[in-house]
């Protein structure tokens, strides 16, 4: 099977519902900064080196996540398409809320702004999050767009989605920090 088919030779590309649209339109925006997101927490676990596979897999759970919010994402909601895909549920949300509370006991409090780095895992997971919030823009102008938010529903699930993600990966951040033994890095004004 070939990679490469041409199709996209003049700035169009087809939403998985069929339709074609400009590379540049917001919905291609928006499922282009979630495949970005989701190759940067490929990223995150790699770093982790195999060293903490309880996160690995937990990680590789969101990927799983953020394929179907790219699949939602590039098929428009009034297609039949769009009814055969698996949606972004509240316990998914729910999830990410147990997983950030599991990481939080054992990270100490938070007393001020910390600056992105310490372990090279930490450095990627602070890149995923600030991806994570311009998908989130992203996603908010898609669901604007719809101009009654009852037409966007299983949108409004990814927009909660993404944004417990941001603070997820904020959470994960100092987490990876935490497992390599090193501090989070305090803002000095």
């Amino acid at each position: 099977m070939k990679i490469y088919t041409g199709g996209g030779d003049r700035g169009k590309t087809s939403l998985f519902s069929g339709e074609r649209i400009a590379k540049n339109h917001d919905r291609v925006e928006a499922y282009g900064d979630i495949d970005e997101l989701c190759s940067i927490l490929g990223a995150v676990t790699a770093s982790l080196a195999g060293k903490h596979p309880e996160v690995e897999a937990e990680i590789h759970g969101i990927q799983s996540d953020l394929m179907k919010v790219g699949a939602l994402l590039s098929t428009s909601p009034d297609a039949p398409a769009f009814a055969e895909l698996e949606k972004i549920e509240e316990n998914t949300i729910r999830t990410l809320e147990s997983s950030m509370d599991r990481m939080d006991t054992d990270l100490p409090p938070l007393r001020g702004f910390i600056l992105p780095g310490g372990d090279m895992s930490a450095a990627w997971a602070h890149i995923a999050r600030t991806v994570c919030r311009r998908a989130e823009r992203h996603v908010i102008g898609l669901v604007d767009s719809f101009g009654d938010p009852g037409d966007g529903g299983d949108y409004l699930k990814v927009l909660a989605y993404m944004n417990r993600l941001s603070d997820y990966l904020f959470v994960l951040a100092r987490y990876c920090n935490h497992l390599s033994d090193q501090s989070d890095i305090l803002w000095k004004p």
